[in-house]
């Protein structure tokens, strides 16, 4: 093999390398930014149920504690008394 020979097979190889250290480079490069990506902003909130002033009423509240089990049937019965008794004057 003659001088010219060795001289292009040492550029091939010179070349393959800086391919190979750039292609690493982007690749960490696009994994780090995938993963820095800020998350999705969240969903909205369900709009509350219209009670006149935007609120629920104690009755509407009292009956989505029962609902999500966090007071028993006894418990719910007697605060729903409670409200109904005070409603009245």
């Amino acid at each position: 093999m003659s001088g010219w020979g060795w001289f292009g097979m040492s550029i091939g190889m010179l070349l393959f390398t800086a391919l190979l250290v750039f292609g690493g480079v982007l690749l960490v490069r696009a994994l780090d930014r995938s993963s820095s990506r800020p998350a999705p902003p969240a969903p909205p909130a369900p709009p509350a149920p219209p009670t006149g002033v935007g609120r629920p009423s104690a009755e509407q509240v009292l009956a989505d504690r029962f609902a999500r089990g966090e007071i028993d049937d006894e418990e719910y019965r007697k605060r729903l008394a409670a409200l109904r008794d005070t409603a009245r004057p």
